[in-house]
């Protein structure tokens, strides 16, 4: 396992580059659901917290209800790829969608952007737009030169207050 001081720093960096990532949530019924969603992550050399603008109104707002966890994972074409697993909460007062939707609008591109662009979000309290606060347990960062040349090194964090199953 490797220090988070190192992981977070590499994870934020090739999240940020992929900009993208595909996210799985589990259904009532215990099956994963997965969807394609564009986080934000805040690294503060101690905690690491990801933003999700997403709409509260979604089967996902069900699936977290039910299980507050969600797994990300990011990849490129150079076969970078990089996972967060995490636990999940609605962040639905004004004061936090206020400041969700100012963070994610002035974060530098390509991972910021103005959350009016999306139908139905015309400011921070139009009732389809939320913030999902995301804060992994584990992170894996793969370089694609791991897997394409053999060069390179895989980094893991996990949190001591992870799930017993993730050990």
């Amino acid at each position: 396992m490797d220090d988070l001081a190192v992981v977070a720093p590499a994870f934020v960096e090739m999240a940020h580059q992929i900009v993208w990532c595909s996210a799985a949530t589990i259904d009532s019924s215990g099956r994963p659901r997965s969807r394609i969603l564009h986080p934000l992550w805040e690294w503060d050399g101690q905690v690491l917290k990801g933003i999700i603008a997403t709409s509260p109104n979604s089967p996902k707002r069900v699936h977290l209800d039910a299980h507050p966890v969600v797994s990300l994972s990011y990849w490129q074409p150079n076969h970078d790829t990089c996972s967060a697993e995490c636990t999940a909460a609605w962040k639905l007062d004004d004061d936090s969608r206020v400041a969700g939707w100012d963070r994610i609008k002035h974060a530098p591109a390509p991972v910021g952007y103005d959350p009016a662009i999306i139908p139905g979000w015309d400011s921070p309290s139009s009732p389809n737009f939320g913030i999902l606060e995301v804060v992994p347990w584990r992170l894996r960062v793969m370089p694609g030169t791991v897997m394409m040349r053999g060069e390179g090194s895989v980094l893991t964090w996990l949190s001591p207050q992870a799930p017993r199953t993730d050990r």
